[in-house]
């Protein structure tokens, strides 16, 4: 989990659990990863752990194959912390958060610098954050792709919250 965190944010996941606001910590429960603070966790061990659907913010689940999917609750904490960035136009806002992916015409700017398979947050022009992805090209190669060429592959976004609403919770 922390792997795939790492990621987006990169060192910063000690941002996330060190919070000004107090100590924050991830806890396993029926295969989600869920994101809390310690005083909330402190209250919930009242509750039987069979009894209990959910505490904190779901930041993703293990598969059954045991490989660990991010869910779009957790945008909120990772868009402040990201490292790479990505900026749609908005004609192209749209088509992202019906679940496609980025192309290079809908492209609006790329953090520089960023890698093949970078984990990448996915904004609005106006620096709305909308999901997130994996960078399918490098920022040198977006520069000279053609129009047509997928630089961002989809992998959530806020449109998730209407089409999906049983899964997430």
């Amino acid at each position: 989990m922390f792997q795939k965190l790492s990621k987006y944010i990169g060192e910063n996941i000690k941002l996330l659990v060190d919070r000004p606001d107090g100590t924050y910590c991830f806890r396993l429960h029926n295969d989600r990863v869920y994101y809390m603070s310690e005083k909330i966790l402190k209250l919930a061990t009242n509750i039987a752990r069979d009894k209990l659907v959910s505490v904190g913010t779901c930041f993703g689940k293990f598969t059954k194959t045991l490989k660990f999917r991010l869910h779009i609750t957790a945008l909120d904490f990772l868009a402040p912390y990201a490292k790479y960035k990505v900026w749609v136009k908005p004609g192209s806002e749209q088509s992202f958060l019906y679940g496609n992916h980025v192309l290079k015409s809908g492209l609006g700017r790329i953090t520089e610098n960023t890698e093949q398979y970078q984990g990448v947050v996915v904004y609005s022009m106006a620096d709305v954050p909308l999901g997130f992805g994996v960078a399918a090209k490098s920022t040198q190669e977006c520069r000279r792709v053609d129009p047509m060429a997928i630089v961002v592959f989809h992998q959530a976004d806020i449109g998730e919250f209407i089409r999906n609403e049983d899964a997430l919770t």
